[in-house]
């Protein structure tokens, strides 16, 4: 039996007397003589050679005829295979050996040409080493992602509907004529805390959505009525602490035709909207401006608010990588600029934020205009 830090060299010839030369010179390798092909075609699946050494002269079933099989096996994928004859060598070749040399070899010429292959052979179980270390990191990472989306999109599922339910009442209670002014105040208060809730566990699906691949968009042609159109929604999903805001919106007429998924431009708004809320107090100033910039659709969210630290300019963008307090005591996640970033670049845009600390901040998105082929779909369908 060799032991298992041995390496195994197979000798396939009818003559032992070949095996019996090798193994002085070899070292420390376990060589194995091995009479014939059917022979060869059992020790093999038993203790799987690094080397093989097939004399062309082997008598019985031709060698060149089993080697095609022995290759296809998957625990012999890292086996050298050397020919060795002075005549038959072209056949055991064609059948998938590795290398040939002649028969006339001397032993210490013969093991060397072996040393080199049992390098090759430790170095091929190395590598395969390595790639099954990083198959199984694969696996375990690709587990615990469909675990986190499971977990996510669970969680989410399960707090929209009672948050829904809860907006929906304190709306209710925040209409009724009975309720005293400083109650009403405090219900707008929780409204205003739960439509936040509800705008994070959303931001949470779908940058998971978007990070996986999963979010896949409708995109329609956007013009200047739909962007105003787009915009005043997405000023009703912000809520009611837009009241105390000045809210100006500036689109550019006659804007040349942008591709865009609506739905999703309305919540990057929306997210843009109360980014711009959560850091300017009460009587603060927001301006929206959507305006073409050469071959691309720029819009611009601006407020007056209390600017952006530069230490977080570099990570703004990223989920959980910021964590700014507002000015409203409540600390900013960046979910909602993190899924801005993945749905502005999702339809071949970009982002960025300027800003100076004291001066408020500025957020830039840019879309790609539609291309010339869609203009004319769409004067097409016009006609």
């Amino acid at each position: 039996m060799p032991s298992a830090d041995s390496p195994v060299v197979f000798v396939v010839s009818h003559d032992r007397a070949r095996a019996d030369l090798l193994v002085p010179v070899l070292g420390q390798a376990e060589v194995f003589a091995i009479p014939d092909a059917e022979t060869l075609l059992r020790e093999a699946h038993v203790h799987p050679p690094a080397v093989a050494l097939l004399y062309a002269d082997t008598r019985g079933v031709p060698l060149a005829e089993v080697l095609p099989l022995l290759r296809q096996r998957a625990e012999l994928a890292g086996t050298y295979w050397l020919a060795v004859g002075s005549a038959g060598l072209g056949a055991l070749l064609a059948a998938g050996a590795d290398a040939l040399i002649s028969d006339a070899t001397p032993p210490e010429a013969l093991a060397l040409q072996v040393r080199a292959l049992l390098a090759r052979a430790a170095r091929h179980r190395e590598l395969e080493g390595r790639i099954g270390q990083l198959q199984r990191r694969l696996e375990t990472w690709e587990h615990e992602e469909r675990v986190r989306d499971q977990l996510v999109h669970m969680l989410v599922h399960d707090l929209k509907n009672p948050i829904a339910a809860v907006m929906g009442l304190l709306e209710v209670v925040e209409d009724d004529d009975r309720v005293p002014d400083d109650t009403r105040e405090l219900v707008k208060v929780a409204h205003d805390e739960t439509q936040h809730l509800l705008h994070l566990a959303v931001n949470m699906l779908d940058v998971r959505k978007i990070q996986a691949g999963k979010m896949h968009l409708r995109p329609e042609l956007v013009f200047s009525p739909m962007f105003e159109e787009v915009i005043e929604q997405a000023c009703g999903d912000v809520g009611s602490g837009l009241r105390d805001r000045h809210i100006g919106v500036e689109v550019a007429p006659n804007l040349s035709p942008t591709r865009a998924d609506p739905d999703i431009l309305r919540r990057i708004f929306a997210n843009l909207i109360s980014n711009a809320l959560k850091h300017t107090t009460t009587g603060g100033l927001i301006q929206i401006q959507v305006r073409q910039a050469e071959d691309e659709t720029q819009i611009t969210v601006r407020d007056d608010g209390e600017g952006i630290p530069a230490d977080d300019l570099p990570n703004l963008f990223a989920a959980f990588e910021q964590s700014r307090l507002t000015l409203h005591g409540r600390f900013d996640t960046g979910m909602g600029l993190a899924f801005c970033k993945l749905a502005v670049e999702e339809h071949g845009g970009h982002i960025w934020a300027e800003s100076e600390r004291g001066h408020g901040s500025t957020f830039i998105f840019t879309l790609p205009l539609a291309q010339d082929s869609e203009d004319d779909d769409f004067v097409e369908l016009l006609n």
